[in-house]
């Protein structure tokens, strides 16, 4: 997969999370967050306990509280929709804090709330602790298609030099004396645009010819050969092991 590639929100460190193999906290996750999603919404507390599970598996991988929170920011425009719900969902109607809203809609904003949040927490800690090349390699170990992966795994590599030739093409507009400041400028937003298409296409055609004529035939070579023992798939399945007894407690009680 060639050599590492860091990211925003990876945070360095030597945890027991960030030593797991790749697959198994990827499966880890998958696994936890469809448990919460199976959860019943009545059951209030069980989302405090998966809260809870977080916090520990947090704590464990060294992640303070305000970078998690931080970096829970990304749902904001889910809580948006969250918010409108109660206004907008029809059914029996109740008074909170003298302003009457949808009985229905308030159990549909905690729903969306309560587990999307705790999806977001659970990606954003895998995130935090897995390079991109990591996970990479644990798709391809969890049996992926391998054109996924490999699509993946260049729109990554290739992502910063596409941002690097629109931020080259800004400059060169500005040097110019060109400042887009109305819809009279949204025609040459558009041609820059074309641009960048066009560009990244050639860049794409050139990489690919590159790779043909150094043997590739549809699949990438792999490097590093990622395993994982019973005692770490053991520790993985902790988080969702857990998650599942509440949930299906959530279901009973």
């Amino acid at each position: 997969m060639g050599s590492g590639h860091a990211h925003r929100l990876y945070r360095h460190g030597h945890s027991p999370v960030h030593a797991l193999p790749p697959h198994c906290k990827l499966a880890a996750v998958l696994c936890f967050v469809v448990v919460v999603v199976s959860t019943p919404r009545e059951a209030v507390w069980a989302f405090a306990l998966y809260a809870l599970l977080i916090a520990a598996v947090a704590a464990v991988a060294r992640i303070p509280p305000g970078f998690l929170l931080k970096r829970l920011a990304i749902e904001v425009p889910f809580v948006a929709f969250a918010v409108l719900m109660p206004f907008v969902v029809p059914g029996e109607q109740a008074e909170l804090l003298g302003v009457p809203v949808s009985v229905p809609g308030l159990w549909g904003a905690w729903n969306v709330l309560a587990k999307g949040t705790l999806g977001v927490a659970a990606s954003v800690i895998l995130a935090s602790t897995t390079e991109l090349r990591a996970l990479l390699l644990g798709l391809q170990r969890l049996k992926l298609p391998p054109l996924l992966v490999q699509i993946a795994a260049f729109m990554i590599r290739y992502g910063d030099v596409v941002t690097d030739e629109l931020r080259r093409m800004s400059v060169a507009r500005r040097s110019r004396g060109f400042e887009a400041r109305g819809v009279r400028h949204w025609g040459v937003l558009a041609r820059t645009a074309g641009a960048l298409f066009i560009r990244s296409y050639e860049r794409g055609e050139r990489v690919h010819l590159a790779m043909v004529s150094r043997g590739y035939t549809g699949t990438m070579p792999v490097t590093d050969e990622v395993t994982a023992s019973r005692a770490q798939w053991a520790h993985a399945a902790a988080l969702p092991a857990l998650a599942l007894v509440v949930c299906l407690l959530g279901w009973t009680l």
